[in-house]
């Protein structure tokens, strides 16, 4: 069972009398049982990550979302433009002129079949009347290209969002791997630190070392593991921090499939190439400048007159049927046609046209610094992932580095030319350098999502 504890907090007060407070079910824990240890752990791939976080995160749905309904106000735009058909039925009755009145709505002599007021045509009157409407005006085709440039919009940002969401999943799945991997190397830092502190005791035991190396090794071994332990913790704070971009529940047990050493990076040219051509930021950017410059247009478009054209075929009669009581067909059409020219507004369209010359000059500050932006980006993310790059065979090397000074730094205590410092040593050193190796992975790969934030294609030739 979930325990909720009510908690005081200074400077709330409780609600008056008589009101109500809206409380929410919070979902039991038990919903978000640890699984069962016969349930298959799903191995997912990269891919695999990034398929399931676009379906549980909630920013990327928001920019779904978003999109669809800039799509739809495309559509409803569109719409605005082509002839609306509506079916009119009405029903007027008005009250009959009984004789002599003395109201000035009513002649004299006027039978109770006519009604009082002049401005109806009959005490019963019925309409039903099949109406077509049409609007033309600057305003109506500015309104649809503003509604294109919008939907632009939202597409744009919902690719940089989709590109944000795989950047940080790469990031988060790349880190997981190396705090698994990292707490295979302070397993085996720790085991080589019990195996040395046996080493010494036994040579301490035939007399070859002092009691001082010993203790020196049991200090190692007692710090890796610890350091073994605060490695399994960081491990496991990745994994959730994954899990809950991943899944509904967060304790869910998954594995994660063994990634290839990624492939060389894409040539400078390429990548710019790429960039310019299909950066999502820069795409919004333009976008959202075409719709400040439609928003210029339809505040113009106020200035200039609209025709309204109307067409109505149907009755309007005194009784509800096609012909009359004399055999008079009731059937008919009325067309119309409107011309509203604007004369004088207090000077609101001119203010509306200075608002939006206003948010043009915005939108294009705004594409100026998107463009700056994506050149120091391109120039810092390339750099950072050709360095990582450069620096992940020199890191290799160095970790067969310390694994052989490690062995021969035991041999030649074991042999009793070193002392007990000089293992200690190659062990840090081992343990650092492995540790350094993980590191090196992530920041290429971090770096490669980074770039492909920008350019939205893989860089390294796989997908």
């Amino acid at each position: 069972m979930l325990l909720v504890t009510c908690l005081r907090v200074d400077g709330l007060q409780a609600p008056a009398q008589g009101q109500t407070i809206q409380t929410i079910q919070a979902q039991p824990v038990s919903n978000f049982a640890q699984p069962s240890e016969t349930q298959p752990a799903p191995a997912l791939t990269l891919e695999d990550a990034i398929l399931r976080a676009q379906k549980n995160e909630p920013a990327f749905a928001a920019a779904v979302a978003a999109n669809k309904v800039a799509a739809l106000d495309r559509s409803i735009a569109r719409s605005a433009l082509l002839p609306n058909v509506v079916y009119h039925n009405q029903y007027l009755y008005t009250q009959p002129a009984h004789g002599t009145t003395g109201s000035a709505n009513a002649s004299a002599g006027t039978t109770s079949n006519e009604p009082r007021f002049i401005a109806n045509n009959a005490v019963h009157e019925y309409m039903s009347q099949g109406v077509v409407t049409e609007t033309i005006g600057f305003q109506q085709a500015n309104a649809l290209a503003h509604a294109s440039a919008l939907a632009a919009v939202a597409a744009a940002e919902l690719e940089l969002s989709r590109r944000g969401l795989s950047s940080t999943v790469v990031g988060l799945y790349y880190s997981t791997i190396a705090a698994a991997r990292k707490v295979e190397v302070a397993q085996r830092a720790a085991d080589e630190a019990a195996d040395f502190t046996q080493n010494t005791q036994r040579r301490e035991d035939a007399r070859e070392v002092a009691h001082a190396d010993v203790i020196k090794a049991q200090l190692q071994q007692q710090q890796r593991d610890r350091d073994l332990a605060n490695t399994k913790l960081e491990s496991e704070k990745a994994r959730l921090e994954l899990a809950v971009l991943l899944f509904p529940n967060p304790r869910t047990t998954f594995t994660l499939s063994n990634t290839p050493f990624p492939a060389p990076l894409a040539t400078r040219e390429e990548i710019e190439a790429i960039a310019s051509r299909d950066n999502p930021e820069l795409k919004s950017a333009i976008a959202s400048l075409h719709a400040a410059s439609l928003d210029v247009t339809g505040a113009r478009a106020a200035y200039l007159p609209d025709l309204a054209l109307n067409f109505s075929y149907g009755i309007d009669a005194t009784e509800f049927a096609v012909h009359a009581a004399d055999g008079t067909r009731n059937l008919g059409y009325s067309a119309s046609a409107t011309l509203d020219i604007p004369v004088w507004d207090w000077f609101a369209t001119h203010d509306r046209v200075k608002q939006k010359i206003a948010q043009q000059d915005s939108a294009k500050v705004v594409l100026s610094s998107t463009q700056k932006r994506l050149i120091a980006q391109l120039d810092e993310f390339y750099n950072e992932a050709r360095v990582a790059a450069d620096q992940l065979q020199s890191l290799g090397a160095s970790v067969q580095t310390a694994r052989e000074s490690l062995r021969l730094a035991r041999l030649r205590y074991t042999a009793g030319e070193t002392n007990v410092l000089e293992v200690v040593d190659a062990q840090s050193s081992l343990a650092t350098q492995e540790n350094a190796q993980e590191d090196g992975m992530v920041r290429y790969q971090t770096a490669l999502a980074n770039l492909q934030l920008l350019t939205g294609q893989s860089l390294t030739g796989t997908k």
